[in-house]
């Protein structure tokens, strides 16, 4: 994966195996703070190489990744945020 174009990158790894979260606005207006789920877009790749790979092109676009966590035989890169999501979602027409 190396000197790999970040947006392609990203856009391919989104189309490939990845998801969205956004808050149910509804439910935020009427649980208030007690109602936590935020934006979020979940990247999952096989190895945690792969998963610092993301997280370097996530910075040369302008985004943070969290910290990457294990699921399955699978690894997870979390990128949070309303800005995540609104990049993400060009990716997903």
């Amino acid at each position: 994966m190396q000197n790999v174009n970040p947006r392609r990158l990203l856009r391919d790894v989104f189309r490939t195996n990845a998801h969205m979260r956004m808050p149910n606005r509804e439910r935020r207006e009427e649980e208030g703070s007690a109602y936590k789920k935020g934006y979020e877009v979940r990247l999952v790749v096989t190895t945690l190489r792969e998963a610092a790979q993301i997280r370097r092109s996530l910075k040369e676009v302008g985004l943070k990744g969290g910290k990457p966590f294990k699921k399955a035989k699978q690894w997870v890169q979390p990128v949070y945020g309303q800005a995540a999501v609104e990049y993400f979602q060009k990716f997903a027409k």
